[in-house]
């Protein structure tokens, strides 16, 4: 039996999850918490294998909680289960040790199945959450930006650091050769420089 304890300040959430898991063959709910502070002590000294940790709670907040269980008790696995799909919850979560990320309108089943995978060695996230986290992956880097230069300018520069001349830049950014030559003198005026090589050197420092 996999050991479960739940950490949810709504009292109605909290007995439905207590049922739901307790009543599955595969889990057993150790313990049931209705905040942070009462949860810490006791959770450390009883361990369960997973904690199911709401991102809201009263004082303390989840993902303060999870790091400090993850701090005294790296082996326990600790999922979110929460109505808050921000950015900043998610990732901060995930920071803090959280191994996995579901939102309360989950079906029951689907609650299941995430614990299950959670303890077999997964990741569970919402379809919407494990969306939010390819798309930061496959994020485009930020390029870097010279305040002294305008957006023009420094989209000129970057295209210069890979190698285009002004030929292919006129054509990419739909401007006329003697435009980007324009804005290349401007780029060197502001930068103190004579040649492009120059130019990309201070875009790199």
């Amino acid at each position: 039996m996999i050991s479960v304890s739940i950490i949810e300040d709504d009292k109605h959430y909290r007995e439905g999850l207590e049922t739901l898991i307790g009543n599955s063959p595969d889990f057993v709910v150790l313990h049931s918490y209705p905040s942070a502070e009462i949860a810490l002590p006791h959770i450390v000294t009883h361990p369960p294998r997973i904690a199911v940790v709401d991102i809201k709670l009263p004082g303390r907040n989840g993902i303060d909680l999870i790091g400090a269980i993850k701090k005294a008790s790296p082996n326990i696995q600790c999922m979110v289960c929460s109505f808050y799909d921000d950015d900043e919850y998610v990732f901060n979560a995930l920071k803090n040790g959280a191994c996995g990320y579901i939102l309360k309108d989950s079906m029951p089943n689907d609650i299941l199945i995430s614990l299950k995978e959670l303890h077999e060695g997964g990741a569970p996230m919402s379809r919407y959450i494990a969306r939010k986290v390819i798309n930061t992956f496959q994020a485009e880097p930020a390029q870097p930006r010279l305040t002294e230069l305008t957006d023009r300018e420094n989209e000129i520069l970057q295209l210069i650091a890979t190698g285009m001349i002004v030929k292919e830049i006129s054509t990419r950014l739909f401007l006329s050769a003697h435009t980007v030559t324009k804005h290349l003198k401007n780029i060197y005026t502001k930068l103190h420089v004579n040649n492009r090589i120059e130019a990309v050197n201070r875009l790199k420092q």
